[in-house]
């Protein structure tokens, strides 16, 4: 899959109402198809096996969440991207959301510059993720290796504070090379990466841990917990505590077996 022919697959009732973004959407070089029920959606996503699937929340007869949940049971499509794109902004909503296990939720009212961006962003985390299943060992490039190797690192030492250089330094590069690496393979900053990293591993230790606020944001390098549950909400729209009450009432594994 190259970031040239990726199949976006819009699940959304009423297109009238995101006609802007969708053109943003085909503005680029994807391949964009456009299911208006849930039903035609679930038919559409098993069949055509998109690269990445932008989903509507309130909808008729069958709603996002439970949609989400049914293709999160097929084999060929459980690997697939899902983005709320949606109009359901209250914390209740985007908590039941991010608990179905999708990987972002973006309102309807967004830039279509921003929807784009974290379009790209998933389309390349994914991207990744299949060439690290796919490629025989020994046969990524060294940007990859790279690549590969400052994530990992990063990830180990999320709790201690480190400069871009040091990071390069520690995997044989140096600063401006790695900044490249990580706009060309992902399509972000290397500490838009960071953040992004801190806030999918506090989501992990909210939910599999009792750690308080301030142990949670010290071990993903928060200066204060303070600071972290204005990051978590500002990127999430809900704060920790809220994520974590949510996640524990109704577990993504009993979600995803309850049916539509």
């Amino acid at each position: 899959m190259s970031g040239q022919d990726c199949h976006i697959l819009v699940i959304d009732d009423a297109p009238e109402n995101i006609r802007e973004l969708l053109q943003a959407l085909r503005g680029q070089s994807w391949r964009v198809t456009l299911a208006t029920t849930a039903q035609q959606g679930y038919q559409r996503a098993q069949s055509l096996l998109p690269d990445l699937i932008l989903l509507d929340v309130r909808m008729p007869g069958m709603d996002g969440f439970a949609l989400c949940r049914l293709l999160q049971e097929l084999p060929r499509a459980r690997e697939t991207p899902i983005l709320f794109l949606t109009s359901a902004a209250s914390p209740e909503e985007r908590l039941e959301g991010l608990n179905h296990g999708a990987v972002d939720y973006i309102l309807k009212t967004c830039e279509p510059a921003e929807l784009l961006a974290r379009v790209r962003i998933h389309l390349r985390l994914a991207r990744r993720t299949e060439a690290s299943a796919d490629v025989p060992e020994g046969a990524p490039s060294r940007d990859e290796v790279v690549l590969r190797a400052a994530m990992r690192l990063i990830s180990k030492r999320l709790s201690s504070p480190f400069t871009l250089e040091e990071i390069a330094s520690a995997v044989g590069t140096y600063d401006k090379r790695l900044s490249a690496i990580f706009r060309q393979q992902l399509g972000m900053t290397v500490f838009a990466w960071i953040r992004e990293e801190r806030l999918r591993k506090s989501r992990e230790l909210l939910v599999g841990t009792t750690l308080g606020m301030q142990e949670i944001a010290e071990n993903i390098g928060f200066r204060s917990a303070c600071n972290f549950t204005t990051a978590f909400r500002e990127r999430l729209g809900v704060t920790p505590s809220q994520y974590r009450r949510s996640a524990r009432q109704e577990p993504v594994s009993e979600l995803a077996h309850r049916g539509g």
